[in-house]
């Protein structure tokens, strides 16, 4: 039998559209060691790593008359150096062209004809850095048998591998007839799965109650939630196939301090501060803020499943990204009131789950937060954008360096895809003393996504100057 993409896996193919492309980007920033890291470096590296992760050399090949789930088979005519690609801006290269160049290469789907993937490696950047932008496709990334790029490749120490011999030898992918004669088979045994799957290749995932319910965390606000839509505002939109792209660092240690003065935790922080940002930006738009509005935020979070022990050290394979939507307080002008709604709000949901702790999440290997990025983005799939406004996906990193063989990782920059009608994606993640934002925007609704950017800093200040 083929290897037969699983159903939700396969969901993100046939939802996919040319204006909202179903992968999940990152950009990380290298500082270049005195030795060097050039593109061939790099390319050593993935093709090295590459042998953990057979996934990352197949394609997704559709049955035809859709009579069963696309199968994967390995790309016998797999090219590395089209996957991992060399790009340059004119030296000294600014972080903001930085970003105006990953909004374009994010923008652009992926070929199906390949595998669901790319690498870009950026040089030119000022101070002697380069960056690697990667994409890879909600359908690629499962959490368990396959993993992101941007873990894969990412190390705890600097480290001048060898790269190996290549032993990989592609297999012949199955004939139409074999393909077929599969589905028939299947559906001999799941007579049901050949009407689902024909139906499943022209229709949209629709979001149902059972999923809001799980979202919200209890019965009576599931069903205000179904019968009430997410609050009307710009960031509800038709969107385009433009983007725009902005990244910020900010400190870790002011969070910890409102965390210590405030009685919360980061994370709570973290929304509170992106709440302040987002009340101010709706502010900037002329957009009418009463003391009740709100801004619902679709925010995945790791839990465990009722029968793990523990965050598994080997995968992903003991927990699950589970999502929630989250009121954010925006018409609340007080910062100390915003924070203590977030915290509320974040508490009723983690009692009701097993959550993952922050310090189990850092024992997976390599930079896990580029795979429970991926994980937020498909747990949020599922969702109709008209029951929430944005997405929201915050997941700690390792305080210790990270390296791409030689070169010492400066910063990383999540960039979470963009739902049917999301003008706007926030990824969060923490390394190394810092705590870093991605804005993913639709480049026509958000236009000023860098002054969001810029809110988020004054957001930021604003809450480290308030008392209890």
């Amino acid at each position: 039998m083929s290897d037969r993409l699983s159903a939700l896996d396969a969901s993100f193919l046939y939802v996919e559209e040319p204006a909202t492309p179903m992968h999940v980007g990152s950009v990380a920033i290298f500082d270049r060691p005195k030795g060097g890291f050039e593109f061939g470096a790099l390319l050593a590296l993935v093709n090295h790593r590459l042998g953990y992760l057979p996934r990352y050399r197949q394609r997704a090949l559709p049955v035809p008359g859709h009579l069963a789930r696309p199968v994967w088979v390995d790309d016998v005519d797999f090219d590395l150096n089209y996957h991992v690609r060399r790009s340059a801006l004119p030296a000294p290269g600014s972080d903001e062209q930085l970003f105006d160049l990953v909004a374009r290469l994010l923008a652009r789907p992926l070929d199906r004809e390949r595998p669901l993937w790319e690498a870009y490696f950026i040089e030119g950047l000022a101070d002697n850095r380069v960056a690697l932008v990667t994409k890879t496709h909600q359908s690629l990334v499962d959490g368990i048998g396959t993993v992101d790029l941007g873990q894969l490749i990412l190390d705890a120490g600097a480290a001048e591998r060898d790269p190996g011999e290549d032993t990989w030898t592609p297999r012949r992918p199955p004939s139409r007839a074999q393909l077929v004669l599969d589905a028939v088979g299947e559906a001999v045994q799941r007579p049901g799965e050949l009407v689902e799957n024909a139906r499943s290749a022209a229709r949209d995932l629709a979001a149902t109650a059972e999923k809001a319910i799980g979202a919200v965390g209890g019965l009576a606000s599931a069903l205000r939630s179904v019968v009430r839509p997410a609050p009307a505002g710009p960031l509800n939109c038709h969107v385009s196939g433009g983007r725009v792209f902005a990244g910020l660092r900010t400190s870790l240690d002011d969070f910890r301090k409102i965390r210590a003065q405030h009685g919360c935790t980061v994370n709570d922080a973290v929304f509170a501060v992106l709440t302040g940002a987002l009340r101010a930006w709706l502010g900037s738009r002329g957009e009418p803020l009463d003391d009740s509005a709100t801004v619902r935020a679709l925010v995945p979070l790791a839990v465990l499943e009722p029968d793990a022990a523990e965050f598994s050290t080997a995968g992903l394979v003991n927990n699950r990204v589970k999502p929630y939507l989250v009121d954010l307080p925006v018409g609340e002008s007080d910062p100390v009131l915003r924070l203590q709604h977030i915290a509320h709000a974040m508490a009723e949901h983690l009692d009701a789950e097993r959550s993952v702790a922050a310090r189990a999440m850092l024992k997976v290997g390599g930079f896990a937060p580029a795979t429970m990025h991926s994980l937020a983005a498909r747990a949020a799939g599922s969702f109709s954008g008209r029951i929430f406004n944005v997405l929201i996906a915050n997941s700690p990193g390792p305080q210790e360096p990270v390296y791409a063989g030689s070169a010492r990782m400066a910063a990383i920059y999540p960039v979470m895809p963009l739902a049917r009608d999301q003008a706007l994606a926030i990824g969060v993640t923490s390394y190394h003393g810092g705590v870093y934002f991605g804005l993913n925007g639709d480049r026509k609704a958000l236009f000023d996504v860098r002054l969001v950017a810029e809110m988020i800093e004054e957001a930021l200040e604003e809450l480290k100057g308030t008392n209890w």
